[in-house]
């Protein structure tokens, strides 16, 4: 059996933002005893990950490594036309991702304690972000 549900995240501001209590709340329910759950965002210039769920410095630390890595403005990027944040927001969700699949195990999601589901907002102004979860049983 395939259930699916589309959400619409409140715009944010840039950067990594724990978003695993906004997607249990709109998981269809009962969930399996055992499955999957997908995670797909519908934009490319934001991403998903998972990481530390508990101390904020790892959100803040992980911004400024991806800034690092791909910074604005560089004389390289030909798709300039929609702001600095635009071209360097495609490159971080590639390296970050659109897609999350994670194991339902006791009809709950299978995260490790110190886990969360990010959604890594790279543009000043992303607006609303559309997130499709999906479970399998």
């Amino acid at each position: 059996m395939i259930r699916q549900i589309e959400i619409q995240l409140k715009p944010m501001r840039r950067g990594c933002h724990l978003v695993t209590g906004e997607i249990m709340r709109n998981l269809p329910s009962p969930l399996p005893e055992a499955g999957l759950l997908n995670v797909f965002v519908k934009h490319t210039s934001c991403g998903l990950t998972i990481n530390e769920n508990a101390d904020p410095d790892v959100r803040h630390d992980l911004d400024s490594i991806l800034d690092h890595i791909v910074p604005e403005k560089q004389s390289y990027y030909y798709h300039t036309m929609e702001g600095p944040d635009d071209m360097p927001a495609h490159a971080k969700a590639t390296l970050t991702d659109i897609s999350l699949t994670i194991p339902i195990t006791n009809g709950r999601l299978c995260l490790g304690t110190w886990q969360g589901i990010y959604l890594c907002e790279f543009r000043d102004y992303g607006g609303p972000r559309t997130i499709v979860l999906t479970v399998y049983s």
